[in-house]
């Protein structure tokens, strides 16, 4: 039967994730692998199917697809939604699905003179800038692209990063060699906020409920992201015309480009850079527990993961290779 075609399951997933407050990534990545469930299975209903047949699409996409381990868990985290969220009864037994296990991999983390060849040919613009506060903060790529006019402290040094992962506040530094070009930039952010409001536009997206509750708000200056895209756009949810944040992707690409141009060999994003903060900071004596807080990690065992490079390779033993040249 093709009972899967119908809007209302999907439709019914989508206002599920909404209503949870889920991001627009959670919400793209699950509708795919509950539409690609379905269609694996012939477009069968999900509610004419049970654990085997998740067992069987979670083995198709390791098997055939040869998909990672960490997406195969993002496939799981779907099908999981869709049958304990959506469908009523929930799926008796679909707990006991065990998740793949993901390789333990050490991060890969740029050294000193590395992240400084690569903030050398980063540029000195807007998307350079935004690397530069990945690098001297510690904080993810979303995490800085959605920082608002009112999180950045100048007077106290530092920045308030809402709605982390897990949902969690936290503080960080303000590096006091970004604090000059960071009030430039925004200064220039804010004449083009300004000409905004005089052409009847000026409006920005606001977390949950707060549009409903406060309507001007979505207008007023310290609302606004700190890096605001170059143009307008419609917001795929709402429909309204606003000035979102400025891409990942594209940020992403000017990191990738650096790293070309300055001759690093190393596989590295702009999350790699936080990963080097955290190791950069372990060596220079700060205490873990110091790290940890500034990551917005929950368990310091994740934050003790950067303790690898300072083991300084074979965990700190000297080759006997080195002794006979002595």
């Amino acid at each position: 039967m093709e009972v899967p075609q119908s809007p209302k399951l999907l439709e019914r997933v989508r206002q599920a994730i909404r209503f949870r407050h889920l991001s627009r990534k959670t919400e793209k990545s699950y509708l795919y692998y509950i539409r690609d469930f379905i269609l694996f299975h012939q477009k069968r209903h999900p509610r004419e199917m049970g654990v085997p047949e998740v067992r069987a699409y979670l083995s198709h996409l390791a098997v055939d697809k040869k998909i990672a381990a960490s997406t195969q868990n993002v496939a799981l985290s779907a099908l999981l939604f869709l049958y304990r969220q959506v469908l009523d009864p929930p799926l008796p037994d679909i707990d006991g699905i065990q998740r793949p296990q993901r390789p333990k991999r050490l991060p890969t983390v740029f050294s000193r003179p590395e992240v400084l060849a690569i903030l050398a040919k980063v540029g000195d613009d807007p998307e350079a800038l935004v690397i530069r506060l990945l690098y001297g903060t510690g904080m993810r790529l979303t995490e800085c692209l959605r920082l608002r006019v009112k999180d950045v402290d100048f007077d106290y040094g530092q920045i308030l990063i809402r709605d982390g992962k897990g949902k969690k506040d936290r503080v960080t530094m303000l590096p006091r060699s970004l604090i000059l070009p960071l009030q430039q930039h925004i200064a220039h952010t804010k004449l083009t906020h300004d000409r905004e409001l005089l052409n009847g536009h000026g409006e920005v997206e606001l977390p949950d409920a707060l549009a409903r509750k406060y309507p001007n708000a979505q207008r007023e200056w310290g609302w606004q992201y700190v890096f605001p895209a170059a143009y307008r756009s419609r917001d795929p949810r709402s429909g309204a015309v606003r000035r979102h944040h400025l891409s990942e992707d594209r940020i992403q690409r000017r990191m990738k480009q650096a790293k070309q141009q300055a001759s690093i060999t190393k596989h590295g994003s702009c999350h790699t850079l936080r990963h080097s903060f955290a190791t950069h900071l372990l060596e220079d004596g700060y205490d873990i527990r110091t790290v940890q807080e500034l990551l917005g990690h929950k368990d310091v065992k994740t934050t003790m993961i950067y303790t690898h490079v300072l083991n300084r390779g074979g965990r700190g033993v000297r080759s006997p290779l080195d002794e006979l040249g002595q």
